[in-house]
């Protein structure tokens, strides 16, 4: 561990002899900053924003929470006995992740308001120079490691007159708790993961409430109750208990990869649960017609709330399902002139995902660039390495995204995979792994095929899994446990290694 941890905001970084850079600072980038201080690495990780946090620092609109049970939402390394619900909120989340940073002491290692404007592979000295934003210098180390997530940029829709729009326009990613919602007319464009949380939550207060819906979310109830403190001082006391619950939810969660990936037919039973939930909460069939998604349950992410569907029948509350053509100053038009005043436009309109690209511009082997490689679709060998890149680690890469079970696994099993990496070369007096060009196209070959069955591509809907045309770069189709095996060590056989003169030495353990 270095005895020169990265300085605070502002300052400049001791590059002297760093071993990797890691960019961002959520789940991923404190995952592998851990496990980076564990093997006495030298590092830093590099955070565009004041703090930590990542998606749970970024959406803190109304009603946020996790649509993953709290008892999987936790990294290994750092239980939490006590968690308040079954399904984690936001703040909750935020919370857990300053303490893992404090108690694990990764704070000293944490540059905040350090945005990265680009980074860059140096042949010469077989290191990434990466410069930050205000820095005369670059900052070099031997790898590279992204943390930066693909749910980081907002996307806001493209509808003519929005910018127009002569009161606030929020994304829930960029929340202002500044503006007043209380007594307004509020529209709401989008009907995902974050409208399903944030129209239960303002519909009480505000005098309108329109929601604008492109089409209809298969929603299921969302068991979320509070955890009794007798449960939590026994998860304390008995922290083998606590890890016997965290497993049984993880198989019970694992089990419904078999519908998404192999046997699609054995979502029909989801199916007919939520068409039930449905016309138990919505009794008017005009609005539960409207209500009916037309595509294969799964095809999409399946909703968890047990409030959106009743709010929806709240007597200040209207559903809009004709398209949006155009938006004035004071209203939004929708087909054949309908015109829906409203006060306050939220945009509830998720990321750029599918086709996110690289978060800065990075530059590999003979100016080879990211956004480049990746124009016709994101890919990467086990969600992580790209060809022309040597010693790049993309953490939550193209297709590690899961429709079924906790991304913490995932970030763990690639975490395990980057440490194993990063000791090959070190094992090999600091030479760069270089993805074979063959092993990355075999292997996204064999994803793309097993996606092309998968409910995410059959299942008759258009979901930000897919590019627009109809790549699925975002999902891993397959049960967790299969990733975390092939992860399990690096392959050192997929690879080239940079310079290729140089000797090797006894392997090294990677933590």
């Amino acid at each position: 561990m270095t005895d020169r941890p990265a300085r605070a905001r502002g300052s400049a970084v001791d590059t002297g002899a760093l071993d990797v850079i890691v960019v961002g600072a959520g789940f991923s980038g404190l995952c592998i900053a851990h496990r980076l201080l564990r093997a006495g690495l030298r590092f830093v990780v590099l955070e565009q924003a004041a703090t930590l946090g990542g998606t749970w620092r970024d959406n803190h609109y109304p009603g946020a929470a996790c649509d993953v049970p709290s008892r999987l939402y936790s990294l290994s390394f750092a239980p939490n006995p006590d968690w308040s619900r079954a399904y984690p909120h936001q703040r909750e989340l935020q919370a857990y992740l300053e303490r893992v940073a404090d108690e694990h002491g990764l704070r000293p290692h944490l540059r905040v308001d350090a945005r990265v404007r680009a980074a860059r592979f140096d042949p010469a000295r077989n290191t990434w120079r990466v410069a930050v934003a205000g820095d005369d210098e670059e900052i070099e180390a031997r790898a590279l490691v992204l943390g930066t997530g693909f749910l980081t940029r907002p996307r806001l829709p493209d509808i003519e007159g929005l910018a127009t729009f002569a009161g606030p326009v929020l994304h829930t990613a960029r929340w202002r708790h500044d503006v007043p919602l209380a007594g307004r007319r509020v529209a709401v464009i989008g009907t995902g993961a974050s409208a399903i949380q944030v129209v239960p939550a303002i519909a009480p207060e505000v005098a309108r409430l329109t929601v604008f819906q492109r089409s209809a979310p298969w929603v299921l109830p969302k068991h979320d109750p509070a955890i009794p403190a007798w449960r939590r001082r026994a998860y304390r006391r008995w922290p083998l208990l606590e890890r016997l619950v965290r497993g049984f939810t993880y198989a019970r969660m694992e089990s419904r990869a078999i519908a998404f990936t192999r046997a699609t037919w054995l979502t029909l039973p989801y199916q007919a649960w939520a068409r039930t939930y449905l016309r138990l909460m919505v009794r008017d069939p005009v609005l539960r017609r409207r209500l009916t998604p037309d595509y294969r349950i799964g095809c999409k992410r399946a909703l968890p709330s047990s409030d959106y569907l009743a709010t929806l029948c709240r007597p200040n509350v209207a559903l809009v399902s004709d398209a949006i053509e155009r938006v004035t100053r004071t209203s939004i038009v929708t087909t054949g002139g309908v015109e829906h005043a409203c006060d306050v436009i939220v945009a509830a309109t998720g990321f750029n995902a599918a086709e996110a690209g690289a978060p800065f511009p990075i530059s590999g082997v003979d100016g080879a660039d990211l956004d480049e490689t990746w124009r016709d679709g994101a890919s990467a060998y086990l969600g992580t390495t790209v060809p022309g890149f040597p010693n790049l680690y993309v953490m939550i890469g193209p297709n590690t995204g899961l429709g079924h079970n906790s991304m913490i696994y995932m970030i763990e099993s690639q975490a395990n995979y980057v440490m194993s990496a990063l000791a090959a070369g070190s094992a090999r007096r600091g030479r760069a792994p270089y993805l074979r060009a063959d092993v990355h196209a075999r292997y996204n070959a064999h994803i793309q095929a097993r996606l092309r069955t998968s409910v995410w591509n059959t299942g008759g809907c258009r979901s930000w899994y897919l590019t627009r045309n109809g790549l699925n770069t975002t999902l891993w189709p397959d049960f967790t446990f299969v990733y975390r095996r092939r992860t399990r060590r690096f392959d050192a056989e997929s690879y080239e290694w940079l310079p290729e003169d140089a000797p090797e030495a006894t392997p090294a353990r990677g933590d």
